[in-house]
């Protein structure tokens, strides 16, 4: 990497949004997901342990899929290679496949294969990356939105490990809030904000369990607010309303949300 590139990428870095930034690089710093990467629960131990098997994420936006293959790059041996299923070719998962095996032939290093958006892939798409699955030349970390049990071939589940990622809780939101307010490195401690009790309630129940949404929103009230007398900028109630859409009902006619509306809306007629 010659100067300009470098350069190039510090300020990708320092003008990322606020959630990109903010996002925890440690197994430590993950705020949530108790049930799935609490420090008694399998996934913790083997990213610990270095010893990942083929994984897929699965859960609304916001919730800490990609955080997660992020994190795990971050911890483990292996080599990292990264593919978005909507923009991701054929050649794409060619040159990923002819890299990891000359990262196992040429170093004896395993290599992971993140790919966002794996319901993306169409069934062609998939069958391709099976072999390479089944005989360890790749371990796979797929991260959707969508019921894997839907959206991915049978073939792949089998060989993964299956974990739902569920919107945050509150007190969560409250946390990554509270985080970005005074971390002065990746966050927003250098603007000297501060957020009333009430505007943060508001901001972590609003967001529906989604840290994205949370972070953009205290990203843009600190941002376009005129400081105070004090010297500081205060994200009051009026704020926190002005930087944040009306939490929506989550929908999706092909999904698990459609039966779940159905059943829910045919209780209420009961």
């Amino acid at each position: 990497m010659n100067l300009l590139d470098y350069m190039g990428e510090q300020n990708k870095e320092k003008e990322a949004p606020l959630a990109s930034r903010l996002r925890p690089v440690s197994l430590d710093e993950i705020v949530g997901q108790e049930h799935i990467i609490g420090k008694d629960k399998m996934l913790y131990r083997a990213i610990k342990a270095d010893k990942l098997s083929s994984l897929l994420f699965y859960g609304p936006p916001g919730t800490g899929k990609t955080t997660l293959a992020k994190v795990i790059d971050n911890t483990t041996s292996a080599a990292f290679l990264q593919l978005n299923a909507t923009s991701a070719g054929k050649k794409d998962m060619e040159e990923v496949v002819a890299k990891a095996k000359e990262n196992m032939g040429a170093y004896g290093r395993k290599t992971i294969l993140f790919i966002d958006e794996i319901h993306r892939f169409n069934k062609g798409q998939q069958d391709y990356l099976l072999p390479f699955v089944e005989d360890g030349t790749v371990v796979l970390i797929g991260a959707t939105t969508e019921n894997p049990f839907f959206e991915v071939n049978g073939a792949l589940i089998s060989r993964s490990v299956i974990f739902e990622l569920k919107p945050l809780a509150e007190e969560d939101i409250k946390k990554l809030l509270l985080r970005a307010l005074t971390d002065q490195d990746r966050g927003l401690g250098s603007y000297c904000a501060e957020i009333d009790e009430d505007a943060l309630a508001f901001l972590a129940d609003v967001s529906g369990g989604d840290a994205r949404t949370a972070l953009n929103a205290i990203e843009l009230g600190v941002l376009t607010t005129e400081r105070s007398e004090d010297g500081k900028i205060h994200i009051t109630m009026e704020v926190a309303e002005e930087c944040i859409q009306k939490r929506t009902l989550r929908y999706d006619k092909t999904g698990d949300n459609h039966y779940d509306t159905i059943s829910a809306f045919i209780k209420s007629m009961r």
